[in-house]
């Protein structure tokens, strides 16, 4: 069974950091296209992140410059750094995989497998 758990969420200040971690289980992302989205209650979802199986990664304009994502193959698990962070940057954060290697993009509805969430909240 495929599954996908993310963690590290918490509570910052304005301009502090979090490392948030996806880690997969029942397969590995050798093959697949990791991405992070983010969403407010009431709100859309939206890409902030992704990394290709052959380790190109892509971000958000939004965050370009502050967040880094990067992985551990051996220990199947994605990260997302986030930096200098915003109150903006408040929401949950879900990780999301697709085997479609050809659609790797920041549109959601191309991820199969989905996390829970972890929990980001920034205080000014």
């Amino acid at each position: 069974q495929v599954q996908l758990v993310e963690s590290g969420g918490g509570s910052a200040q304005a301009g502090g950091s979090l490392r948030l971690s996806c880690t997969a289980s029942g397969y590995t992302y050798s093959n697949y296209c990791v991405g992070w989205f983010r969403q407010a209650a009431g709100k859309q979802r939206e890409w902030v992140s992704l990394i290709s199986s052959d380790n190109s990664t892509r971000y958000a304009d939004s965050v370009k410059g502050r967040f880094t994502i990067s992985k551990d193959k051996a220990k199947d698990t994605v990260y997302l750094e986030v930096n200098s962070l915003k109150p903006e940057d408040t929401d949950m954060y879900y990780c999301a995989a697709t085997a479609r290697t050809d659609a790797c993009t920041g549109a959601p509805y191309w991820y199969r497998y989905w996390g829970q969430g972890t929990k980001v909240t920034v205080s000014s």
